[in-house]
């Protein structure tokens, strides 16, 4: 079974790879930036704390011949609430530091084939793939290693805004160093539906961008739980507005919702759905490099 597992594994790692070939190719058009987020409401499962978290970002979108790429790195780093390991919670000590990496490339069949795939709203179809990797120094010691490959619908909006919707496949293997047996953990493979969108608009003299994503993950055995994560921000362009640079520097609003985090199951555990649920408003900044 565990190389049956590991084999899925590699073909969607090595499909991912295929797929981002084409990124060597000149880029059509690119966007770089680096973001930031604070919130207060942040949870952990098995905390009963409010976790204060700041959040540092790079990301990079790119477009090439045959399609385009997305790049992100977090750097979550938390308060007291939520320790590093070998800290006590609340007492002031280090808080839990977080890399969380995500990867996803896309090949756009019109432009693979030179064919129209438009149909209704429907601007094109796409084959994604791509990876997330993630460590954090608690005393849990998670290192996500997760596969994703699937078709998207590419919908137009206006002003150049754009609506991805996805239906992956996905493997997953993680790691509890406080499992008193396996503490290498491999997950069901299951499904993955994902919404990604992008929606500039003008309000009055300012413009602004409404833009995020939302996963639907379903269950993944070991008692797991269907997951639901959203993280959506309104951000202004205040470079535009304060010194004529569009695109350049935008601060807003976000918020991040997160049903039974990690998958877990809100029916289990000394106090059962304790920590599984963040709803949680941020401040947000953007500076495109």
């Amino acid at each position: 079974m565990k190389q049956r597992h590991t084999l899925k594994a590699g073909v969607l790692f090595g499909s991912a790879l295929l797929l981002a070939a084409g990124s060597a190719s000149a880029a059509t058009w690119s966007d770089t930036f680096i973001g930031y987020r604070y919130g207060t409401d942040f949870h952990e499962p098995n905390n009963p704390e409010d976790v204060q978290k700041h959040v540092v970002q790079l990301g990079h979108a790119s477009g090439y011949a045959y399609g385009s790429n997305f790049f992100n790195v977090d750097v979550l780093m938390s308060d007291d609430k939520d320790p590093a390991n070998g800290a006590t919670r609340g007492d002031g000590g280090s808080g839990a530091q977080e890399i969380y990496l995500a990867y996803r490339t896309q090949l756009h069949l019109s432009k693979v084939t030179g064919q129209s795939f438009a149909f209704g709203p429907v601007k094109d179809l796409a084959l994604t793939g791509g990876f997330d990797l993630n460590t954090k120094n608690t005393a849990v010691a998670p290192k996500k290693q997760m596969f994703v490959i699937g078709p998207t619908l590419k919908f137009g909006l206006p002003n150049n805004g754009f609506a991805d919707f996805s239906v992956l496949y996905r493997t997953e293997k993680n790691r509890n160093n406080l499992a008193p047996t396996q503490k290498d953990i491999r997950f069901d493979d299951t499904y993955q539906l994902s919404l990604a969108w992008k929606a500039p608009f003008q309000l009055g003299p300012a413009p602004f961008k409404f833009q995020g994503f939302a996963d639907y993950i379903g269950t993944k055995g070991n008692n797991t739980k269907q997951e639901i994560l959203m993280r959506a921000s309104l951000m202004a362009d205040v470079g535009q507005l304060v010194a004529g640079k569009k695109d350049t520097v935008y601060a807003g609003v976000g918020y991040e919702y997160w049903h039974n985090k990690f998958g877990n199951n809100p029916g289990t555990g000394a106090q059962p759905g304790l920590g599984l649920k963040t709803t949680a408003p941020t401040l947000n900044l953007e500076w495109h490099l």
